[in-house]
């Protein structure tokens, strides 16, 4: 066959030039699966752990910060939505590099997704099986195996297919949601406004310092992108799906930092205690086991989208060159890639054992996949300032977001230190890759013709090469 990923329609009274993607993942995400895939990838431990923590740092003038960042991050939001609404396909941020820069950008953007989700799902089960040891009896061993449960778990659902991950997605972000309103509405009862005084009894500075702190519950609105190609209805449902996660994700942190400041629970101590503390108000007694289960819920979900995401990134990696091509191969009865699938498992285990062995702290652990994510924002933000800036009409309009975006991410990259040394190994051995191993294909070869979706085959084929 000829470049991956590309064939020459024939029959149907189509020219032999005309070139064709098939398009054979499954169309299988509507508007209310958008909203969970978004919710669950920005919703994370944070939500449990930063409301009490800021309030420790800049008192209830913490609030602020809640608020700024939520109105931050729709920037972010709407320039991955606008990117995916105006060209579906899988890949998401890998697409729109390749698309703005060119086949050696798309890849290092690619490779650099795949460092931050590698390295970064082994430290956030770490971070949801040491919830379960702040409440239960648990040995370093049996957290890193709690840990690597929860990245099976999440294995199985996607090797499944995208069906049985929207339903799960969908129960766990329900639930998740649910029993969030349940706490800050028995909570609100027992706000005090004098709590509320002073309003910045440490001045403003703290106030940015807790800023710096909340941004990292923002990231994970790129994560949908990578499923474009899956969505029913994208140009409707992409930006519909934004604008009320943005406004669900937003409220949920502020009512969550209300409640922590109104209640006094950022006095309770420890980095759980608070949220425990405003739990109890639900469960009684029991608000330390209740907020470590609700952890280990609200991370499944997270590690579950961006499995599902980042295995659809590798596909149209796989499928153009920027990784071996065996890997873009679709399991032919749930459409999922399922060779992807299998070494993201084996990769994120292998850092999970070398977390084990090499006792790697949580900050470093955290700390690179952060540069690699920051990087991978600074490349998607510039591909939404060139893309979305085409166009005569509303130029304006479309490159305000894109442009926030990018000096927020170049903004942020400083402070990750010496740690995104790492990040800039896999730039190397991206390009490298790419020049031994492939070829940088013609323009001609990267054409893609949008199929439609009654031509599109119900079966999957494989795609390798």
């Amino acid at each position: 066959m000829g470049s991956p990923g590309i064939s020459k329609a024939v029959g149907n009274g189509q020219t032999g030039g005309e070139v064709r993607a098939q398009t054979t993942l499954r169309k299988a995400i509507r508007l209310r699966n958008a909203v969970a895939l978004y919710a669950s990838s920005v919703l994370g431990s944070g939500v449990l752990v930063l409301p009490g923590l800021t309030a420790k740092i800049a008192g209830p003038g913490s609030i602020i910060a809640w608020i700024l960042l939520s109105l931050a991050s729709y920037p972010f939001a709407f320039t991955f939505a606008s990117l995916s609404a105006r060209r579906p396909e899988s890949g998401g941020v890998y697409s729109f590099a390749k698309e703005a820069f060119g086949f050696r950008v798309g890849t290092v953007t690619g490779w650099l997704f795949g460092l931050w989700v590698i390295t970064g799902a082994p430290a956030v089960t770490l971070i949801a099986a040491s919830y379960l040891g702040y409440a239960f009896p648990l040995g370093r061993a049996e957290t890193f195996e709690i840990a690597f449960l929860i990245i099976l778990a999440g294995f199985i659902i996607n090797y499944r297919g995208i069906v049985l991950s929207n339903k799960v997605q969908l129960a766990i972000v329900g639930s998740i949601v649910a029993l969030l309103t349940l706490t800050i509405g028995s909570s609100a009862l027992l706000v005090k406004p004098q709590n509320f005084q002073p309003f910045l009894p440490y001045g403003v500075i703290p106030v940015g310092t807790a800023a710096a702190l909340i941004f990292w519950s923002f990231l994970g609105y790129e994560n949908t992108s990578n499923v474009a190609e899956e969505f029913e209805h994208p140009e409707r449902d992409f930006h519909r799906s934004i604008m009320l996660s943005v406004v669900l994700i937003s409220v949920l942190y502020i009512a969550i930092a209300i409640v922590t400041i109104g209640t006094l629970a950022y006095q309770a101590g420890g980095s759980v205690a608070p949220f425990a503390a405003i739990l109890s108000n639900v469960i009684g007694g029991y608000g330390a086991e209740g907020t470590a289960l609700l952890a280990v819920f609200i991370i499944f979900g997270t590690v579950n989208a961006y499995t599902t995401g980042v295995s659809r990134l590798f596909y149209a990696v796989a499928r153009d060159g920027g990784f071996p091509r065996a890997f873009a191969h679709l399991n032919s009865k749930s459409q999922a890639p399922d060779r992807v699938l299998i070494a993201l498992l084996l990769s994120i285990a292998t850092v999970l054992t070398i977390f084990y062995y090499f006792g790697v702290d949580l900050e470093t652990a955290l700390l690179v996949p952060s540069g690699a994510a920051i990087l991978v924002y600074v490349i998607g933000s510039a591909a939404g300032v060139k893309l979305l800036g085409r166009g005569l009409r509303g130029v304006k309009r479309n490159l305000i977001f894109p442009m926030i975006s990018f000096a927020i991410s170049i903004l942020v990259l400083p402070f990750i230190g010496p740690l995104i040394i790492v990040a800039l190994g896999i730039v190397i051995a991206s390009l490298t890759y790419v020049t031994i191993f492939n070829r940088i294909p013609s323009r001609h070869e990267e054409i893609r013709v949008e199929q439609k979706p009654e031509d599109q085959p119900r079966e999957s084929n494989t795609m390798a090469s």
